[in-house]
């Protein structure tokens, strides 16, 4: 009696990165790979918890780096995916496209998989609840001046510039729980990211997670990172695209004078001007009920505490003055790591290559660290961004080693000198527009 022959399952569909490719959007059909398998993101990327565009940024590319980068979860996350499963890539292709560093891109996962035996990716919560902490304290204490000090001037000034600090502070430790970076639950860290966010700040958690996973996914690409989209309206910004703008004739704004006008309208409008509104509408336009539940508890303990003392008049001063510090503060911690680098359309390199051509460090000091919620180490959390920050400075050398083993510009620079160089490639950039919009 002849032997059976095995039951077999179905057999794989196979996938060129050709056929890949002409899946990016464009068709509406979306499709991406994530360790040689061909997932079909049309309609999931409208469920995506993430946010839709994140994941549409990388249809019709390898997103193999991205997803685990992202995730704290990857087990589970891949249960839901073998529902998006339709095949894999064709034996005799290539695990990447070609436009991206096959070496380095194996010798980055060998650092991760480092990283994680050393428990780099895990958080000191002691850390975590003492920076809590000094942020309720400084909450308490700007209440207090005024209480014991009375409502003139100096007073008036203190609590206005200790607020600001409370602010700057919650937004980075937000920042924190936004990333997944402190409990080692989605769950929790989304609970805190809600207070921390919304009952501290007054602002959505799913308004910080639409903008800042795109800038994360894709940094620094036009179209696909929201914190370059003051281009072409407001500044012409890299080398690339200010040329390009010129060429097109385009003059939205007169970019030859941008370094000037960005001390008006950049640092110190942002949050005022262009946020406080933006954030309400965000909400409301998508039904966003229980973040704007979380920041009417914030707008509501304000209101009670400092109007008995202050008057409305004065409480609507207090809030302008905090939102118009907090606003320079912000923006020329997050703007020093981004602006002055490689600003470009997508080329789709690969994820070590993306982050580093887009950002860059500030020397670390106890002030630094404390001053930019460790955001000086920009390098390390876009490479790792669930990593927890007190750990980014462990990482850092082997990151360095990397770089230099294949040429890799890593740049880390004084504190000052980073806020200069925002201005100086401001004014690069308006002249490299205005040399093309005259002369080709």
């Amino acid at each position: 009696m002849a032997p059976e022959t095995p039951a077999q399952g179905p057999t794989p569909r196979y996938f060129t990165w050709d056929e890949v490719a002409q899946r990016s959007g464009r068709e509406k059909e979306r499709w991406l790979v994530i360790d040689r398998k061909v997932y079909n993101i049309s309609e999931f990327v409208r469920r995506h918890p993430g946010g839709s565009r994140v994941i549409s940024h990388y249809a019709g590319q390898d997103a193999t780096d991205p997803f685990v980068a992202f995730h704290i979860n990857k087990g589970l996350v891949r249960k839901y995916m073998n529902s998006l499963l339709i095949g894999e890539l064709s034996p005799e292709q290539p695990s990447f496209e070609p436009t991206k560093n096959k070496e380095l891109i194996h010798e980055f996962r060998e650092l991760r998989a480092t990283v994680e035996r050393m428990g780099l990716m895990k958080a000191n919560p002691v850390f975590f609840l003492l920076y809590l902490l000094h942020i309720l304290l400084l909450d308490v204490a700007a209440w207090l001046t005024l209480w014991l000090f009375g409502t003139s001037l100096v007073p008036f000034l203190l609590c206005s510039v200790l607020l600001s600090i409370v602010q700057a502070q919650a937004g980075w430790l937000q920042h924190d729980f936004g990333h997944l970076s402190v409990f080692g639950t989605s769950k929790w860290n989304h609970l805190l990211h809600h207070f921390v966010i919304g009952h501290l700040k007054g602002a959505p958690a799913s308004w910080w997670n639409h903008l800042h996973f795109q800038h994360h996914a894709k940094p620094n690409c036009f179209r696909k990172d929201p914190d370059i989209n003051m281009h072409p309206f407001f500044f012409a910004l890299g080398k690339v695209l200010s040329v390009e703008l010129g060429k097109q004739k385009k003059k939205y704004m007169p970019y030859n004078h941008q370094h000037k006008y960005f001390f008006l309208i950049g640092p110190p409008a942002l949050l005022p001007v262009y946020f406080q509104w933006y954030i309400f509408y965000f909400v409301i336009h998508r039904k966003k009920w229980v973040d704007l539940a979380w920041m009417i508890t914030f707008y509501v303990r304000i209101f009670l505490t400092y109007v008995p003392l202050l008057g409305l008049k004065g409480f609507l001063g207090l809030v302008f003055m905090v939102r118009f510090l907090e606003s320079n503060w912000f923006v020329w911690v997050t703007q020093m790591n981004h602006i002055p680098m490689h600003i470009d359309h997508d080329r789709n390199m690969d994820w070590v290559s993306t982050q580093l051509q887009a950002t860059c460090n500030v020397h670390k000091s106890a002030f630094n660290d404390w001053f930019s919620g460790h955001l000086n180490f920009q390098i390390e959390h876009h490479l790792f961004p669930t990593m927890p920050r007190h750990n980014y400075h462990k990482v850092a050398p082997l990151v360095q080693s990397l770089c230099a083993k294949h040429g890799i510009k890593y740049q880390s620079k004084p504190l000052f000198s980073a806020f200069a160089d925002i201005v100086h490639s401001l004014k690069e950039s308006g002249q490299l527009w205005l040399d093309a919009y005259l002369h080709q």
